[in-house]
């Protein structure tokens, strides 16, 4: 964590821990320009990514329910050890609904923290979790939030198995977007490529558009993604920058309005105005030995769209640093 010996020259506390929904421990990471960003312990979850502005660029259901063993509906869910329901755990694993520990003494990131305010959690399995997945490990994830307000998340997944074996899981940050209307939103970065249509039986096709737009409901993991993916927003005029590493394929959801309506936790209108682009390991599932260690990391930004000939000008944010 952030030194808070400056504090007294500055007002703005880097990090914060305090209390949330029904009591739940949360952090609040600042940044000195005024972006911010929230943590909850309970499954290690970031709800809410603000810019310098103030203005709130993820999504959270209004309905979301914090409370264990629900999972909250929005932020950045974390899906490990297992995504949707390819394999015999939960849907998108546990991870997400168990409560996590703050790392005191994390080992050393690679990533550079300077002028950055971050914060480090720990997973551990309990005795019920090694009961439906069979393994020891330690999960450690960093969330960051760097200069310019980007929010960075690296995860560091250990196995710890002392009976020699290995184990394999599939992993994705369930990033949920903040967008204005839905219909006025489209994803540049995954044309031409396969995907894994999940209404489908997860038959495979390849996308067909210049761009993903959406009139309906889309569930897609693409495959063999580029390790940068924008999601522009027209009205907004607001285009999201995800960079991501050691996270081959990309999921792209929305659940459009009938399924909107089945979900208890989901308003019925608040499909309109969310999309899920998460960065995963889906495909091809993470092997790793006793003492291996896999890492994956997703870097988020917001920045202002250009428009060109009547379009948001993508290519400036997929050809730019």
């Amino acid at each position: 964590m952030t030194s808070s010996a400056s504090e007294s020259r500055n007002p703005i506390v880097p990090v914060e821990f305090t209390k949330g929904v029904n009591g739940l421990d949360k952090v609040i990471l600042r940044d000195v320009r005024g972006s911010s960003a929230e943590v909850y312990l309970y499954g290690g979850q970031v709800t809410s990514w603000k810019n310098e502005h103030g203005e709130e660029l993820l999504f959270l259901s209004s309905k979301a329910i914090f409370k264990s063993p629900k999972a909250i509906r929005g932020g950045i869910p974390i899906c490990f050890p297992q995504f949707a329901t390819h394999g015999s755990l939960e849907q998108h694993g546990f991870a997400r609904n168990r409560f996590w520990s703050v790392d005191p003494d994390p080992p050393p990131f690679p990533t550079n923290s300077f002028n950055t305010t971050y914060i480090d959690l720990i997973l551990k399995p309990s005795e019920e979790d090694q009961k439906i997945w069979p393994h020891s490990f330690e999960f450690r994830l960093r969330v960051t939030l760097g200069r310019g307000g980007d929010l960075m998340l690296t995860s560091r997944i250990r196995n710890t198995n002392t009976d020699g074996k290995p184990f394999s899981f599939t992993f994705a940050y369930h990033t949920y977007f903040s967008v204005s209307d839905i219909s006025e939103v489209r994803v540049e970065g995954l044309e031409t490529l396969d995907y894994l249509d999940n209404l489908q039986n997860k038959e495979r096709f390849t996308e067909q558009g210049d761009a993903i737009t959406f009139e309906s409901e889309v569930d897609k993991t693409y495959l063999s993604t580029p390790s940068k993916i924008a999601i522009l927003d027209h009205e907004r005029k607001r285009t999201f920058v995800l960079r991501k590493d050691r996270l081959p394929d990309a999921v792209v959801w929305n659940p459009w309005d009938k399924k909107a309506k089945a979900m208890a936790d989901f308003g019925d209108d608040e499909y309109k105005h969310m999309l899920c682009v998460e960065a995963a390991a889906i495909e091809k599932s993470i092997t790793l030995k006793p003492g291996e260690e896999w890492r994956g990391r997703q870097e988020l930004s917001a920045v202002p769209s250009s428009y060109c000939s009547g379009q948001l000008d993508p290519q400036k944010v997929l050809q730019g640093s």
